[in-house]
């Protein structure tokens, strides 16, 4: 697929680290031989951790190989290097998808301007998510701050069928330059943290398999760690490697087909196959699990600040500690609640954590340990595979009750009756804590009340729960008495 025209193109990828389903892709092959372009910007990477730096590395390398071998990596500021690169292959256009986050608009304004010096232009078409932020409003034109309008609005404005594919190596310019697909790093040390298979292929496998092995039973087994039913398309969504419009597309297809009857799907936990009315159900829970991606991105867009400040502040008065001890144990595992520990620990062995799992390592830091959401969604993102600012920063807030659509602040989650909820049996505790993987189920969520404590080399609770609770709680009430703003 290449055009007639002699007119080169430099796509310029970001977050769309992928070959099918690629509208700036598309838009670039059009204008004629495409030069491929990834710049290494370390006003991203120094403050992500070597675990999402890692995973990108080994994206790009995959794209590389699928490129044979013609990916252009260069590192530097993007407003001088994107200039140069195409002054370099005379290209008078860049192709990219829109970023709508706060650094990456200014970024893209800023190269934008440059390449409008040099009298060449930068296009944007599509983005990294299926509704772009800023599509969807409310009946006053504004930005939605509750999700359950917002599902309501997302959904009745749909999307788009996925885009033509464009891996056909035709469209590739046949030069290379100097800083190519040679240029991408080596990994930064995981310090023992196993990633996931990287790249465009891995991607779709990983959506297929969860389309046939685990949609069936993800509604009801959802909140569980321990099933697994979880799509964990999340660090693949983080970098494009598939759009979020491909994998609402292939969701539908997999439940269309079992309806008329061409296909099954059995969930692991599920105990057999469904029906298509219980899989419809799965898929419209999952559809809406996207849709908060979709949701705190739109969020992040409107109210570029709440990235790193509180959204609401109806809580700015509220008292909170500075990280100390005990903040640094929970960093690490060692608090000596058994399932706030097993999820630090699946923190650092793989990069992820399941989000019920999240929920109650934000509460526990909030309101046990009373230290502001900040310092611990700033450990997420220096630790997640899948780390991305607007779902990251937004979810915490949203259990420390200053965010969108938030939870009471006086919803205080108890580690121990989490755990025996969602782990009944401590499967997903014995998982990732081995000093207690000798405990039945009646004492492996409160070790400290066995005869003799816990056992060996397990620690003792950091805090007492039900008293931070009732600390929590009076705090919450004097900020609500002060009115909550700053300089009341």
């Amino acid at each position: 697929m290449r055009s007639s025209t002699s007119r080169r193109a430099v796509w310029w990828l970001r977050r769309d680290l992928r070959l099918d389903d690629n509208p700036a892709l598309l838009a670039a092959a059009d204008e004629g031989p495409v030069l491929a372009l990834f710049v290494l910007d370390d006003a991203l990477r120094s403050p992500s951790g070597p675990v999402r730096l890692a995973f990108l590395y080994r994206c790009l390398r995959d794209l590389d190989e699928r490129l044979s071998g013609r990916l252009c990596v260069r590192a530097g500021r993007p407003d001088e290097v994107v200039p140069a690169v195409a002054r370099e292959v005379g290209a008078d256009v860049v192709h990219i998808a829109a970023d709508h986050g706060p650094y990456g608009r200014d970024r893209d304004d800023r190269v934008a301007r440059a390449l409008a010096a040099d009298g060449r232009e930068l296009r944007r078409t599509g983005s990294a998510y299926a509704v772009a932020p800023g599509r969807v409003t409310s009946s006053e034109g504004t930005s939605y701050r509750v999700f359950t309008p917002f599902y309501r609005a997302w959904k009745e404005h749909g999307w788009r069928a996925p885009a033509a594919g464009a891996a056909d190596p035709d469209w590739l310019d046949p030069r290379s330059l100097p800083g190519s697909g040679a240029a991408i790093p080596a990994d930064p040390d995981l310090e023992g943290t196993r990633l996931p298979a990287a790249g465009e292929a891995a991607a779709r496998e990983r959506l297929r398999a969860f389309l046939r092995d685990s949609l069936a039973g993800y509604a009801r087994h959802r909140d569980e760690p321990a099933a697994e039913v979880t799509s964990r398309l999340s660090p693949y969504l983080k970098w494009g490697c598939v759009h979020p419009r491909t994998v609402l597309h292939e969701l539908h297809q997999a439940v269309t087909a079992t309806s008329d009857g061409r296909g099954g799907s059995r969930g692991e936990s599920g105990g057999g196959s469904e029906s298509p009315g219980d899989l419809s159900g799965a898929a419209e829970k999952f559809r809406s699990e996207v849709a908060w991606r979709e949701f705190y991105a739109d969020v992040l867009a409107a109210h570029p600040s709440s990235a790193r400040s509180d959204f609401s502040d109806t809580l700015a008065t509220m008292a909170h500690e500075p990280p100390g001890d005990a903040f640094e144990a929970w960093k690490r595992g060692r608090t000596g609640y058994p399932v706030v520990d097993a999820g630090m620990r699946q923190l650092l062995a793989e990069g992820w954590v399941h989000n019920r799992i999240r929920m109650i390592e934000a509460s526990f830091v909030c309101k046990d340990l009373h230290v502001h959401w900040t310092h611990g969604a700033r450990w997420y993102l220096e630790r997640l595979v899948d780390g991305d600012l607007a779902s990251n920063n937004h979810g915490w807030q949203w259990t420390a009750g200053t965010g969108t659509d938030a939870a009471p602040y006086f919803r205080v989650f108890n580690p121990v009756s989490q755990g025996r909820r969602f782990d009944p049996e401590g499967e997903y505790i014995r998982r990732w804590v081995p000093e207690l993987r000798g405990l039945p189920a009646g004492e492996v969520h409160e070790p400290w009340k066995r005869p003799g404590g816990p056992p060996d080399g397990y620690p003792l609770p950091v805090v007492d729960h039900a008293a931070e609770r009732r600390e929590a709680l009076d705090r919450y009430e004097q900020a609500r008495k002060s009115g909550g703003h700053r300089g009341d």
